[in-house]
């Protein structure tokens, strides 16, 4: 009911986004809400320091203001990749999301959420029921995702929760 539309691209790194939102992807557009999730693969393929990475979805979320004036930014933490904590690509991820709050502004329509917690198990590991190569969530991770984002889309379209 809410009229989605997913721009995601498999393999996406910050830099790719922000390249296809200055470039027409979303010429015309005027959504109210934009949903940003970005950062595992720039820290994953290409090595991207956390402080990179971090400037990285800075100028996604610059681009984005620019673009789309009138949208709220829900930015997602990236989320928790490899089995467990002591992973070191989700440890990488850990160090950028620790600074995620940095780049959330009520003022400026950028809001931040973290639902890492509802992909992992009581003893803080993932799994493979959800993402099954403990990185791209399958049908049961993306249920997961969707009832998990939820109640803070409904606060931020001020309409009723889907159940």
């Amino acid at each position: 009911h809410r009229k989605a539309l997913n721009l995601g691209f498999g393999g996406d790194r910050t830099e790719w986004v922000n390249w296809r939102l200055q470039n027409g992807e979303v010429a015309g557009l005027n959504p109210k809400l934009v949903v940003l999730m970005i950062g595992t693969n720039n820290t994953h393929v290409t090595k991207d320091a956390p402080e990179e990475t971090l400037a990285g979805i800075e100028s996604n979320l610059r681009t984005i203001r620019h673009q789309m004036p009138n949208a709220k930014v829900l930015l997602l933490s990236i989320f928790p990749r490899g089995e467990g904590a002591e992973d070191p690509l989700r440890q990488i991820n850990e160090r950028v999301n620790a600074r995620l709050p940095e780049l959330a502004d009520a003022d400026s329509a950028v809001f931040l959420l973290n639902i890492n917690e509802h992909f992992l198990d009581e003893s803080g590991r993932l799994p493979r029921a959800l993402m099954p190569d403990l990185l791209h969530p399958n049908t049961e991770g993306y249920k997961v995702w969707a009832a998990a984002m939820e109640p803070t889309l409904s606060a931020l379209f001020n309409d009723e929760p889907v159940q």
